[in-house]
């Protein structure tokens, strides 16, 4: 089966319109698209697996760096009021292990709070936030993540 995942990684079919936030050793992040709100980064390793049993030591190293970092930029707006990590890998075309790391803002309506807001990452691209608001919003949290690292 196609990864898709593998495939955004090469860059032969990215699946976000913006550049990475963070470019590791053996991990990116990036924001996921298409999407409703703000604050959704997807991390990825480079390398596919498809188990977490199959990351090396390194790579679970350098995840908790990343997972760590990603929480405390996401913490330092106050418009968020907690973080979401989750892990599933089980969509079709995306059973290379990768993570969601959700920001949950302070204002958000009672029925999307916890795996209820993974309805706000369903949406089509002409209904999916613009272009220009992710970049700019993926420039400043990036510079947030140069600041902590």
């Amino acid at each position: 089966m196609e990864c898709l995942t593998c495939l955004n990684l090469s860059g032969e079919r990215p699946i976000t319109p913006v550049p990475p936030v963070y470019r590791g050793t053996c991990w990116q992040v990036e924001h996921g698209y298409p999407c409703a709100s703000l604050g959704w980064f997807v991390i990825l390793p480079f390398r596919h697996v498809e188990a977490l049993h199959e990351l090396t030591r390194e790579e679970f190293h350098e995840l908790a760096d990343i997972q760590y970092t990603l929480a405390h930029a996401m913490g330092q707006d106050s418009s968020i009021q907690k973080e979401y990590l989750v892990c599933f890998g089980e969509k079709k075309g995306f059973a290379h292990v990768h993570f969601h790391m959700l920001a949950r803002p302070r204002d958000l309506p009672e029925e999307l709070r916890g795996p209820h807001l993974f309805m706000q990452q369903q949406v089509d691209r002409a209904e999916a936030l613009p272009i220009e608001a992710l970049q700019a919003y993926c420039e400043i949290f990036a510079r947030r993540l140069q600041g902590l690292a």
